[in-house]
């Protein structure tokens, strides 16, 4: 396991990180404790959970799970607020009335005295960047936060936080979590340059584009209860022809390789420019083997010439970054976020 800095901090992160969204749903608490287990067997120290994974059912048994044996002590755990937690309209976004709330309530589900890195799960026009970043600052000085982040912030936004961050003299993000895979290179654009200028590190989210990247699927065919059904995912994402061709390549490579399609993915997201650790979101066991085994395959630069000829740099075969990016969001639109 390869460890690398998290931005321009000193902390250093395993260089995937294991997303726990799976967790108290779809994988149960005993096999989402396996996965746990198993990912830090490994070499992973660094976890990523949020406010409405399960109905916060996921961080109590990352808290449980951490809470044995002084885990807890070693790894970087990351949390994410801004989304609904109930239907009081103030227990929601980026207020300071909502982040000192749910950062208390955060910590006692993770059985912890403190958040290594809390993110904003979006951004929304609604409330200003200033009164966001000084809640944030004094969890910090209050030392129930260590670092702070975001998530899905549009580069123009993360450019005016750390400028309010430097004139008022707050605490800035530390990283981004983008939406960014093989098949949606949107983050390039703009995103992934910005935050190579100013030592923001990169933590992409749905690497595996949602499963359509993990192998599993073909033009003519879905498992029977999959995501991705008739070409579309839950969300109504659609993979065009052009993504078939992409997949239809890394089986050809990984076949070089002798690896799994995940794999190749996976290493190819770790493997670009100003990324930190994919987030990877195993439901099963044999996915998290699977996944972690990634740190073994070696993307060739021979291998990216022939993936950017499909999907060029900045390019999408699936529109997953822009879908996912829902901006100047109202309160009434927060239960239809991707």
């Amino acid at each position: 396991m390869e460890y690398r800095s998290l931005g321009r901090t000193g902390i250093k992160v395993s260089q995937f990180c294991l997303g726990t969204m799976m967790f108290g749903g779809r994988t149960n608490k005993e096999d989402s404790i396996e996965i746990i287990d198993h990912a830090l067997d490994t070499g992973v120290n660094f976890i990523d959970t949020a406010n409405v994974y399960a109905a916060n059912k996921s961080k109590r048994i990352v808290g449980k799970t951490l809470a044995r044996d002084g885990k807890r002590e070693h790894i970087v755990l990351a949390t994410k607020a801004f989304m609904p937690q109930g239907e009081d309209v103030n227990d929601r976004g980026p207020t300071r009335r909502h982040l000192l709330k749910a950062c208390d309530d955060s910590l006692k589900r993770l059985k912890t005295d403190w958040i290594d890195l809390y993110q904003m799960h979006r951004s929304t026009a609604e409330i200003p960047i200033d009164e966001t970043l000084r809640a944030l600052d004094d969890l910090i000085r209050a030392g129930k936060v260590r670092y702070i982040g975001a998530s899905m912030f549009p580069s123009w936004r993360m450019v005016e936080s750390l400028w309010v961050a430097r004139e008022l003299g707050l605490n800035r993000f530390v990283c981004e979590q983008p939406a960014y895979h093989m098949l949606d290179r949107t983050a390039e654009r703009e995103m992934i340059p910005a935050a190579q200028t100013f030592g923001i590190g990169i933590i992409p989210w749905g690497p595996l584009c949602g499963g359509l990247l993990s192998g599993k699927y073909r033009r003519d065919s879905s498992p029977q209860g999959a995501r991705w059904q008739d070409g579309k995912d839950n969300f109504n994402r659609e993979a065009t022809p052009l993504a078939w061709d992409v997949i239809d390549l890394l089986r050809d490579i990984a076949s070089e390789k002798g690896c799994s399609v995940s794999q190749l993915a996976l290493a190819w997201c770790a493997a670009q420019p100003g990324v930190t650790a994919p987030i990877i979101g195993p439901r099963t066991l044999d996915q998290v083997s699977d996944n972690l085994g990634a740190t073994s395959v070696e993307v060739t630069a021979y291998d990216c010439e022939r993936i950017d000829a499909l999907v060029p740099p900045c390019a999408s075969a699936v529109r997953y970054f822009d879908r996912a990016n829902r901006l100047d969001l109202r309160p009434n639109q927060f239960r239809n976020l991707v």
